[in-house]
C-alpha cells in the first residue's frame, strides 16, 4: 500500500510502498478514506520525539475492511473514526471511567514477539498513537475505534479523534464545568471551537473567547461563546475582569504561549481573591 514515511526529521513525509500485515486478536484493518494533519504531527515531524522512521497521522476515519479473530465490537462495513487514547479497557483508571489515563497503553500494541503490523523492505516502522493513518490502510486495536454514522462525512469525522475530543474533553472530563459556571478559553482554533461546544454541553452561564484573528472570533460566537475579546485590541485580563466581575470559574489556555499562561492564572487569582474576601473560602478553579 502507499503511506506516508517520516524518514528523516524536518524533511517531511515521503510517499511510498509499505507492507501492512492482516490483523490478529483485536486489531482491526481499516481503509483510510480520511485523515488530518494535526499541529502534533508536525511537532513529531520536526523534534526527536518518536522513533523513524515511522507513518504518523492520528486523526483518522474510514471503513473497516476486516477484524481479527476476537474483534467483538466491531464489523466489517463499519464506518470508523480513531481515537489517539490508548486504552487497554480492563485497568482501574479505564474501568473507573478514565482511559485516557490508561496504565497499560502498550495492550493496544502488538508484541514485541509479533511480527511487526507495518514494514518495509522487511523493516518495521514505528506506528504513532497505534494509528498511522498517513496511508491507505491502518491497522488498529479496537479500543482505539469508534462507530459513527455512515452519513456523517469522513474528513469531518477525522476530527473527531483528536481535536474534537482534547477541546470538549477538557471542559467535559477534566475541567468538569457545570451548569451556571463561567469559562474562559484562549485560542479559537480547533481545538478551542471544541472547548466552546463542550461548554455549552456543560451548561456554562458565560463562554468567553479570546484570540487575535476577528475570523476565528466570529466562528466562536457561532459555536455558542457568549462573548469575544480580541486580545490585539483590549487587555484580556482587564476584560474578563469587566465582563465577569467574580473572576471565571475555568480558564482553559489553547495557545500553549507563556504570557497566556499568565494572563490565564491572573484571571483564576482575581476570582480567587474575589471569593476569599465573600466567604473565607476560596472555590476550586480550573486552569
Amino acid at each position: 500500500m502507499k503511506a506516508l514515511v517520516l524518514n528523516v526529521l524536518g524533511h517531511g513525509f515521503d510517499l511510498e510502498d509499505v507492507d501492512i500485515a492482516a490483523p490478529i486478536g483485536r486489531e482491526v484493518l481499516v481503509e483510510v478514506r480520511a485523515s488530518g494533519l494535526c499541529h502534533t504531527d508536525l511537532l513529531f515531524a520536526t523534534h526527536d520525539i518518536v522513533p523513524t522512521p515511522a507513518v504518523l497521522g492520528h486523526e483518522v476515519a474510514g471503513i473497516i475492511a476486516a477484524v481479527g479473530p476476537e474483534v467483538a465490537q466491531l464489523h466489517v462495513g463499519d464506518h470508523v473514526v480513531g481515537s489517539l487514547a490508548q486504552s487497554c479497557g480492563a485497568c482501574a483508571r479505564c474501568l473507573s471511567g478514565r482511559p485516557f489515563q490508561c496504565i497499560h497503553p502498550e495492550s493496544t500494541l502488538r508484541r514485541p514477539t509479533d511480527a511487526p503490523r507495518l514494514t518495509r523492505n522487511g523493516v518495521a516502522l514505528f506506528q504513532g498513537f497505534g494509528l498511522g493513518g498517513f496511508a491507505a490502510l491502518a491497522l488498529v486495536h479496537e479500543n482505539q475505534l469508534a462507530v459513527v454514522p455512515k452519513d456523517l462525512p469522513f474528513p469531518q469525522a477525522a476530527l473527531l479523534g483528536c481535536g474534537v475530543v482534547t477541546g470538549a474533553g477538557s471542559v467535559l472530563n477534566t475541567a468538569n464545568v457545570s451548569a451556571g459556571d463561567t469559562v474562559v478559553i484562549f485560542g479559537a482554533g480547533g481545538v478551542g471551537l471544541n472547548a466552546v461546544s463542550g461548554a455549552r454541553i456543560a451548561g456554562a452561564s458565560r463562554i468567553v473567547v479570546i484570540d487575535i484573528q476577528t475570523k476565528r472570533l466570529d466562528e466562536a460566537k457561532r459555536f455558542g461563546a457568549t462573548d469575544i475579546i480580541d486580545s490585539t485590541k483590549t487587555k484580556p485580563v482587564e476584560a474578563v475582569r469587566e465582563l465577569l466581575p467574580g473572576g471565571p470559574d475555568h480558564v482553559f489556555d489553547f495557545v500553549g504561549l507563556k504570557a497566556v499562561a499568565e494572563q490565564g492564572l491572573a484571571m483564576l487569582e482575581s476570582a480567587v481573591d474575589c471569593t476569599w474576601s465573600a466567604s473565607r473560602t476560596p472555590m476550586s478553579r480550573s486552569v
